[in-house]
């Protein structure tokens, strides 16, 4: 599982503590319930990649400073 921090606006903190305690489930329980019921509501598109992945890195071209710059650099 990963862990994470979210932020609330307190009335809504207090609804959900509420909802929380009424159903005898813990606040994360409960926040679970809720980010699995939105992303229900929301189903992913068609082909769309179910997973992240970098972009490929930029091809910016040769490194163009002379060899020796490079290696006296720290050194002075």
């Amino acid at each position: 599982m990963i862990r994470t921090q979210v932020q609330l606006p307190e009335p809504l903190y207090r609804e959900v503590k509420r909802v929380a305690e009424a159903q005898d489930w813990s606040t994360a329980e409960l926040l679970r319930r809720g980010a699995e019921y939105i992303v229900r509501c929301y189903p992913r598109e068609k082909g769309a990649v179910a997973h992240w992945e970098p972009t490929a890195p930029l091809r910016l071209g040769s490194f163009r400073a002379p060899v020796q710059e490079a290696s006296t650099r720290g050194s002075r």
